[in-house]
């Protein structure tokens, strides 16, 4: 790839400071989350886009309005920012003899199914560690990973697509089961939906693979998705609730693992569950992972 001319080459710390006003939305907040003056914010942009020859914002009277030349650099430039500053970070744990940080993102069921069963085979293979881990839907996992703030996303695999920018790895396959608290104990080790569909649900609410999963089953028994539903995306409110009322859910068995081994909740198998959730981790193609992050996925795949 030939290097742009010097003209157009971006300046990081100009880059850094347009980065605060997309990210503040003005130019004085801007200046104010810097500590810098607001003509010393304008005359940087300025300069920045004087370079690149373009205009990279306007002014209203609500902030900024962003031009398809800034919507361009404006995740470019986030991701800059997050790879100074993740190195500034990594330096400093270097000095201490700690690995990471690892930046780990998920959705609730997935995280709980991989990140359990990893994390004392990791601590024994790298040491000590920093390791960060947000719960995000399916949605906003890929933009995480695009501008940096994510080094690898736990989520639902092989439902939709893998964006051609991304790399989806499988590492793990979850059966399906009904999940019910005390208040179903007459209930067989094994039943169809379809016997069960009258009965009050608790349901994912958010609108990603783990829900097209779930929505799929109903859909293999021959019966509508549950209209008496509480629709929540919290597991351990999901948990709390099946255990203490007549509600039931569908999860993968990994879930649950814990109320399961205590008998506080019981898996009962679903005669309509003939596919597996899968799950895995997906990370951008075009950037080198962390050491740290290649280590889990290692450790993984071995599981």
């Amino acid at each position: 790839m030939t290097a742009p001319p010097y003209r157009n080459r971006i300046d990081p710390r100009a880059a850094a400071v347009f980065w605060r006003v997309c990210e503040t939305g003005s130019i004085s907040a801007a200046a104010r989350a810097l500590n810098l003056s607001q003509p010393s914010v304008s005359n940087t942009v300025a300069l920045l886009e004087q370079r690149l020859g373009v205009t990279l914002f306007t002014r209203s009277r609500n902030g900024i309005v962003l031009t398809r030349e800034g919507e361009a650099l404006r995740d470019r430039a986030e991701a800059m920012v997050n790879l100074l500053e993740n190195a500034a970070i990594e330096v400093d744990h270097a000095a201490r003899a700690i690995a990471g940080p690892l930046k780990l993102g998920g959705t609730p069921g997935a995280l709980v199914s991989l990140l359990p069963r990893v994390v004392t085979r990791l601590e024994a293979l790298v040491g000590p560690f920093a390791l960060s881990v947000v719960e995000r839907p399916d949605a906003e996992l890929a933009e995480l990973l695009r501008t940096g703030a994510l080094d690898l996303a736990v989520m639902t695999t092989e439902i939709v697509e893998c964006p051609p920018d991304l790399v989806e790895v499988t590492l793990a396959r979850d059966p399906f089961a009904l999940i019910v608290g005390q208040a179903h104990d007459a209930l067989p080790e094994r039943i169809s939906l379809r016997d069960v569909a009258a009965l009050p649900w608790i349901l994912p609410a958010a609108r990603g693979a783990f829900r097209r999963q779930v929505d799929a089953l109903f859909l293999n028994a021959g019966v509508p998705v549950p209209q008496n539903v509480i629709r929540c995306d919290s597991l351990l409110t999901t948990k709390a609730i099946i255990r203490e009322s007549d509600r039931i859910t569908v999860l993968p068995r990994t879930v649950p693992a814990t109320d399961l081994d205590f008998g506080t909740l019981r898996a009962i198998a679903i005669a309509e569950a003939v596919f597996a959730r899968s799950i895995g981790v997906r990370y951008l193609a075009d950037r080198k992972l962390p050491v740290m992050a290649r280590a889990m996925l290692d450790i993984l795949s071995e599981a």
